[in-house]
């Protein structure tokens, strides 16, 4: 049986692993395993060529277990996702083929270029955990891991996702350009031979499987939050919906996602119990992408991450 000690070195190592093949998004990692632990999804967003794809795939690499990915064009449709029925070649009756969403971890590149049909075709296995189909529903596998990624939504070709399926990504990370010291050291990766398409080459290898995971999940009970802890998770989605400059402010739905992920980067920090820090820190990734400017907030140039940083700073932190 696995011990959370050899749970939590196991997905340190990970970090581990993934930094060989990609530089300088140590916050992306991070919220892949506290989505990973705290069984949520993780929504990537960034322009093209900061290493989002390559990013799950690393992680990919580094867990042993069963992962896929698709690519999101404007033609995919839900069964392309999902599965459908089928007749199989000699017979008569319809069997139900899966498709590739039953699987550990679904690499969902660039989710934003599907159209929204195609896109709620996630929401039941998202939160969930299963999928429906001719009236039976099939359980997906555990665990279950949808990594994301998306292009900002300005750009040509892309589909808004809709509020209720960004309302089921436990975390949504904003991949930065890299800084230069970071973009130096993949250039000089790049001159000495590295090929992000080949992750052997990189000697990115399986160091944490299902158990360490389940592990880890079931260890995160055993984290303790305090009453005033829990009273700042709740104040501060509180301070989102009285907000002057927004439309739609955290659903309790999002307050619970804090509480979970802010568990969960305690357990990876190795400690028992929840701070005002973890909550802080957190707080941005867990809730920015539930939250709607008002229109007049727009037309005023607000930046929907200054407006929520302001309500965040407003929320005194419990000693």
């Amino acid at each position: 049986m696995t011990t959370p000690t050899e749970a939590r070195a196991a997905l340190e190592g990970v970090r581990h692993e993934v930094a060989k093949a990609v530089v300088g998004q140590d916050a992306a990692v991070s919220a892949l395993l506290v989505a990973l632990i705290a069984r949520g999804h993780v929504l990537l967003e960034g322009v093209p060529g900061v290493a989002k794809t390559l990013l799950v795939r690393s992680l990919a690499a580094s867990l042993d277990l069963d992962t896929k990915r698709v690519q999101f064009t404007p033609d995919l449709m839900p069964g392309d996702l999902t599965g459908s029925l089928v007749i199989e070649s000699g017979g008569r009756d319809l069997t139900f083929r899966q498709g590739p969403i039953f699987t550990n971890l679904l690499l969902a590149d660039e989710v934003n270029r599907t159209p929204p049909k195609t896109q709620s075709a996630l929401l039941e296995a998202m939160e969930e955990g299963q999928v429906s189909a001719d009236g039976v529903t099939r359980p997906l596998p555990t665990p279950f891991l949808v990594a994301a990624t998306q292009n900002p939504i300005e750009h040509e070709g892309t589909y808004p996702l809709p509020e209720a399926q960004l309302d089921r990504f436990l975390l949504k990370v904003v991949l930065p350009i890299p800084e230069r010291d970071s973009e130096l050291a993949i250039l000089t990766r790049h001159a000495e031979g590295f090929d992000p398409r080949d992750l052997a080459s990189a000697d990115v290898r399986p160091v944490a499987g299902p158990d360490h995971i389940a592990a880890a999940a079931d260890d995160l009970r055993n984290v303790r939050v305090s009453d005033e802890v829990a009273g700042y998770i709740v104040d501060i989605a509180r301070a989102t919906r009285t907000s002057p400059s927004l439309d739609l402010g955290v659903s309790p739905r999002g307050t619970t996602a804090l509480l979970r992920t802010s568990r969960a980067w305690a357990w990876l920090s190795g400690r028992d119990f929840v701070t005002p820090d973890d909550v802080k820190a957190l707080a941005p990734a867990t809730l920015l992408h539930r939250l709607r400017l008002r229109s007049e907030a727009e037309l005023d140039g607000a930046q929907i991450s200054s407006v929520f940083a302001a309500a965040l700073g407003a929320v005194p932190a419990p000693r």
